[in-house]
């Protein structure tokens, strides 16, 4: 996999998980709350995944079956409807700035994120590198999701598309941030991650003595990546 975000040689990259994280709600979520089969069947579908009895991949999978609006329908209702976390912007524009590059990896599908990001942040969001899920939209409008890695019990393998990243022998320091079931493959992955408060990620963290971050919005992972990009001593040392 080709690694765009190394071409400006920047001494800390961003992997970030989009619904939920840059976005206050979760796009997928919403659909299938208001256009799928609801609230309740979509959170039993969630506890059976946290306690293993149901691959991340095949929930994920019913939830979006459960929609039977044309995709461009679906994409009209979250351009309406889906907000940006409070501080995405302000540090997005500072990372381009400062030579962070931003990284979206995403279980969502990448026509829908494309055109949230576009509406939210604007033109300078066509920078942002996009790993995620495709899309087949027939002509009639019904639409199905095309996994990224549909061997993968997790439907796009997170870990997948870090490594190849993280195996330079050069690389930058790698941060994450997310705050759902889907980031569990790339919970390990990267140099420090980011988890959001209150949310499934902390909780699977927790009970694995995984390290991690702490954050309520993206405010407060702007202060910490400002605090470590103005670091005197070398990054490398944090790795250890």
């Amino acid at each position: 996999m080709a690694t765009p975000a190394l071409a400006t040689h920047p001494k800390i990259i961003l992997f970030t998980d989009f619904d939920g994280t840059v976005t206050a709600q979760d796009s997928n979520d919403f659909l299938t709350d208001n256009l799928g089969f609801g609230v309740k069947k979509r959170k039993e579908l969630g506890k059976q995944v946290i306690d293993g009895t149901l691959h991340f991949r095949d929930a994920f999978q019913q939830m979006l079956d459960s929609i039977d609006t044309p995709f461009d329908k679906c994409a009209e209702a979250l351009l309406e409807n889906i907000e940006l976390d409070s501080g995405f912007k302000d540090f997005y524009f500072w990372s381009r700035e400062n030579n962070v590059p931003v990284v979206v990896v995403s279980s969502g599908m990448e026509p829908l994120i494309r055109k949230l990001l576009a509406k939210l942040v604007g033109d300078a969001a066509n920078d942002i590198q996009i790993i995620a899920n495709h899309v087949d939209v027939k002509p009639d409008g019904s639409w199905s999701i095309v996994f990224r890695d549909p061997e993968s019990g997790f439907g796009h393998d997170k870990a997948k598309s870090i490594r190849p990243y993280a195996e330079k022998s050069d690389r930058p320091f790698l941060l994450y941030a997310g705050d759902g079931i889907s980031d569990l493959s790339a919970a390990k992955e990267t140099d420090l991650l980011f988890a959001k408060n209150g949310c499934d990620l902390v909780d699977y963290l927790e009970k694995n003595k995984i390290p991690y971050n702490g954050f309520d919005s993206y405010n407060d992972i702007s202060k910490a990546i400002k605090k470590l990009h103005n670091e005197e001593v070398a990054l490398d040392a944090l790795r250890g």
